[in-house]
């Protein structure tokens, strides 16, 4: 009886670790190999091997775009939002349009790495190092110096926008 009671916390605690939420949060700095390959933190990596994620150019900066990295549960979120905006609304259309042509799913490999396409390294201006920075249900991968910039906006900004979670 003792050990199928331990069995049964054993298979409810690996449920837990492989249901846990991933939370994508702290900042790290990583090189880029010359197949264009970045580490993942190994924190924010899927439980599940067969995970992919979405990778869209993300233009809203002054600085630059940057990548942005939606695990699948953000993406199918993404795309009920963009579903339940109006047919009516032009703007539904050109999103439609702009994520699916400035996206790309790729998988984790063996190593944790995942492999960021040519063309989205350019337009993000990514060489040798890289920048992954936390947005708590997502993440988004820097040029470093862009990011720079963008993290010292943040930081003039920052108190403003803490007030709102008073």
């Amino acid at each position: 009886m003792w050990r199928s009671g331990l069995k049964c916390i054993t298979q409810t605690m690996s449920e837990q670790t492989v249901n846990a939420p991933v939370y994508y949060n702290s900042l790290y700095r990583h090189g880029v190999d010359a197949k264009r390959r970045v580490q993942v933190p190994a924190k924010w990596r899927p439980s599940r091997a067969d995970v992919e994620f979405t990778l869209i150019v993300w233009p809203k900066s002054a600085h630059g775009p940057c990548l942005r990295v939606l695990p699948p549960e953000q993406m199918s979120q993404l795309m009920a939002d963009i579903n339940a905006m109006s047919n009516d609304d032009p703007n539904k259309v050109v999103l439609k349009r702009f994520i699916g042509s400035e996206s790309v799913q790729v998988p984790l490999d063996k190593a944790g790495r995942i492999c960021l396409p040519e063309e989205m390294t350019k337009t993000a201006g990514i060489k040798k190092e890289a920048v992954l920075v936390g947005l708590l249900d997502r993440f988004e991968i820097w040029n470093p110096n862009r990011y720079g910039a963008v993290r010292g906006e943040d930081q003039v900004m920052a108190g403003a926008a803490f007030t709102l979670m008073e």
